[in-house]
């Protein structure tokens, strides 16, 4: 992440440091749906806390427990290991529900459960609340500017470095199993390091609209995507859209390659074809990745809808939702620039 743009280079970092506690970085789901609770469904929600242990290792633990593979647990979004995290899973309720009152993991709390009638999947959330502290603050007004050029243009929709691996290493790694026919001995980590290697594409192109100055522009070409019903259309006259890119009704998209992703024309799809030929590689060669790599397009950027910014002292505590898919890390990366 550290080599990628931000929006506000312009203007200082803030200061200060994140994360001294796991307490200063607390992130609840927003669920897409709320469990039925009828008791005749097969699914049981578990709504947990969570504090040192990522989503999979609960689903890992829960799993072992309950005599269940661990295929079984599935969940909407994966939460970070080193924050406070509230989350849904869900498993069967034939296994989960007659051992559950024994199930016991350090740094997790099971807070209510409820029955529904279809299984939870990835992305079935409408996104992310988040109470951050940031601790050490040398220039409060800068990070009161910093925020309101946020909320104003939009927030750059770049994948956060946790995508990449601890390594930093996960898209090259996808990058060599499309080139190798899309062949991988492990399904959970296939999809994860082809993913990577999209995301990276993808980030690579909106740093360029970033550092071009486009983030917030609609072009001739552009698929425009609407921010809340998702629906796209391509740009045939700036002018018209750009009112509607302005008010963050719209926004330009990026690309997430594969076979099925719209493509754009005219000088946007020149930018989003350099970027693969600097890759030494073509579109085709994401067909490979079957299911995993169909494609799609992705905004560019995305509203953040901040409830509070409050300076205390060379503290300051921020709260605000991001939609599903989005990082706070980069809007700490505006904030910080470090």
């Amino acid at each position: 992440m550290s080599q990628l743009p931000t929006l506000t280079r312009d203007l200082p970092g803030c200061g200060g440091v994140f994360k001294a506690t796991p307490e200063d970085f607390v992130v609840e789901e927003i669920p897409a749906y709320e469990p039925s609770g009828e008791q005749d469904c097969e699914h049981l929600y578990l709504w947990i806390e969570k504090r040192g242990r990522s989503t999979q290792d609960v689903a890992k633990a829960l799993a072992r427990h309950c005599g269940m593979q661990e295929k079984d647990v599935s969940w909407a979004g994966l939460k970070d290991r080193q924050a406070v995290t509230r989350q849904y899973l869900c498993a069967p309720a034939r296994y989960v529900e007659p051992k559950l009152a024994t199930f016991a993991l350090e740094g997790v709390t099971v807070l209510r459960t409820a029955r529904h009638r279809n299984k939870l999947k990835g992305g079935h959330l409408r996104g992310n609340r988040f109470e951050l502290v940031v601790r050490g603050v040398t220039d409060q007004a800068v990070a009161k500017e910093v925020l309101a050029r946020l909320v104003r243009l939009g927030i750059p929709n770049f994948f956060g470095e946790q995508r990449f691996g601890v390594g930093g290493d996960n898209a090259e790694k996808g990058k060599r199993i499309l080139q190798a026919g899309g062949r991988h001995r492990d399904r959970f980590e296939r999809k994860l390091l082809l993913s990577a290697y999209q995301s990276d594409l993808f980030n690579r192109v909106l740093a360029r609209r970033l550092d071009g100055g486009t983030f917030a522009t609609a072009l001739a070409g552009d698929v425009l995507k609407k921010n809340l019903t998702g629906g796209e259309f391509v740009c045939a006259e700036p002018a018209v859209d750009q009112p509607r890119v302005d008010s963050l009704e719209v926004s330009p998209t990026g690309p997430l390659f594969g076979p099925e992703m719209r493509r754009p024309e005219g000088v946007v799809d020149a930018l989003e074809e350099a970027v693969l030929t600097e890759e030494g590689i073509t579109r085709e060669l994401f067909v490979a990745g079957g299911n995993e790599t169909m494609g799609a397009r992705r905004l560019l950027r995305i509203a953040v809808a901040l409830e509070s910014a409050e300076p205390q002292g060379d503290v300051l505590r921020l709260k605000f939702s991001l939609p599903a898919g989005s990082y706070a890390t980069v809007l700490l990366r505006e904030l910080l620039k470090d």
